[in-house]
């Protein structure tokens, strides 16, 4: 072969190597299309928090669904909108509001764009590491809150100490 048709060799390897590297590329970089979603959903539990420290009544209510539920720490709290309203209404009119910090969040949308699930670490100066779990729907076209679970992770080492106590507390 001369030196000719070995550059043309190449150059005609080349290209083509470079077309397959370009179509491989192109299948396993997917546009991650829910990512608007997710932000949107992060925005609204973000606001969530930072209306509920600030004890903004209406802002903190606006974002909860018609249908809402929340489920507190303690067995007996399972609160629908009113009832967490009733709640709410003393401490957020003097200004005491509560107050968590993000440590991580997670959240899937559902098929369909118009629920989403989440859960997210929580630090609070009483409780200190919590868990909020819950469900969002889009209601006229905005993200709501339609149920918060918040939670207080027990280590496994503990459990048994604890339900221990629990039971005790019942008797």
């Amino acid at each position: 072969m001369g030196p000719r048709a070995m550059f043309n060799s190449i150059v005609v390897m080349t290209t083509v190597g470079l077309g397959v590297l370009a179509v491989a590329t192109a299948n396993t970089q997917t546009t991650d299309t829910l990512a608007p979603d997710r932000a949107a959903v992060g925005d609204a539990l973000d606001t969530l928090h930072q209306a509920a420290a600030a004890a903004d009544f209406d802002r903190y209510f606006g974002l909860y669904a018609r249908e809402f539920v929340f489920l507190g720490t303690d067995g007996t709290e399972r609160w629908d909108r009113v009832e967490m309203m009733d709640y709410a209404r003393e401490p957020f009119s003097q200004g005491r509001g509560w107050s968590y910090s993000l440590i991580e969040r997670h959240v899937v949308i559902g098929p369909g764009r118009q629920t989403a699930w989440f859960d997210e670490r929580l630090d609070n100066a009483f409780l200190g590491e919590t868990r909020g779990s819950g469900v969002l729907v889009v209601e006229n076209g905005t993200w709501k809150v339609a149920q918060y679970n918040l939670t207080i992770p027990i280590p496994n080492d503990l459990a048994g100490e604890v339900v221990e106590r629990i039971r005790g507390q019942r008797e």
